[in-house]
């Protein structure tokens, strides 16, 4: 029985990762190209936060029930867009310390070589 729950939650997860805009978006942001954008998507948020406030306008004034799951969805939605520019910026940072360590080394060989192999250099 475990077993069964364990894998409909992995198909689950992976149904919702592949296909759900906003974890397509934020796959998107994750990659090196697209960590630049973190900060501007956090603007995402204010949308959510708008339709999460809408419904539970309707829902204060005796909507349906089910608006509540909406409700849910949208701060869910809100909150990965807000924790994902302070995330992406920190993760930005990294890789460029990352990419001038690279370059200083590669640096640093070329360096080596040159003065190992004065020759080579000049050919």
């Amino acid at each position: 029985m475990i077993r069964l729950l364990w894998a409909l939650s992995a198909h689950a997860r992976y149904y919702l990762r592949r296909y759900m805009p906003t974890n397509i978006a934020l796959d998107a942001i994750r990659t090196r190209r697209g960590l630049k954008w973190g900060i501007p998507a956090m603007l995402l948020a204010v949308p959510y936060f708008l339709a999460a406030n809408y419904c539970i306008t309707l829902i204060e004034d005796g909507g349906p029930g089910w608006l509540n799951l909406l409700v849910l969805l949208f701060c869910w939605n809100a909150l990965k867009f807000l924790i994902m520019g302070p995330v992406s910026v920190v993760l930005l940072v990294l890789a460029r310390v990352q990419e001038a360590v690279e370059r200083r080394r590669a640096r640093r060989m070329n360096e080596a070589r040159a003065v190992e192999y004065p020759m080579a250099s000049v050919a």
